[in-house]
């Protein structure tokens, strides 16, 4: 069995990892905030190609806050946002937490785009945050 599992609400698509992630964050963007349907999306950070996914998934493209093209995994069946790319972080995959089938062993500690959170959306705490994208 994988280390981390998980897909969208329907069960179309399904992805597996062995590797453990590299980072997990918040984002508080608001195209993370319109695309979640909250106020933020938390991830988790993996070696892209040590990801499998199966099924039929759909991908939006777009220029991310930080000038990076992004782009955006979901199913195209249910809509479930499943994960992320961005040609800021080469090779890597970010999995959105709420997709997994047992997140709670990963836990965010970090927090980006801070300045542009909404004032009911509390996180908690974090070891890191940022009010834009911080350099890397």
């Amino acid at each position: 069995m994988a280390r981390y599992e998980g897909g969208c609400a329907c069960g179309a698509v399904r992805y597996r990892t062995d590797a453990e992630p590299l980072m997990a964050g918040h984002c508080q963007c608001r195209k993370c905030q319109t695309l979640s349907g909250t106020g933020h999306n938390s991830f988790a950070v993996f070696p892209a190609d040590q990801v499998e996914i199966t099924g039929k998934f759909t991908c939006w493209s777009y220029t991310a806050d930080s000038g990076n093209t992004a782009e955006r995994g979901h199913c195209p069946a249910c809509g479930s946002p499943l994960f992320g790319k961005s040609s800021g972080f080469d090779g890597m995959l970010g999995i959105n937490l709420g997709s997994l089938d047992d997140a709670g062993n990963i836990a965010p500690d970090v927090a980006f785009f801070t300045a542009e959170a909404q004032p009911w959306d509390r996180l908690g705490e974090t070891s890191a945050s940022f009010p834009g994208m911080p350099p890397l």
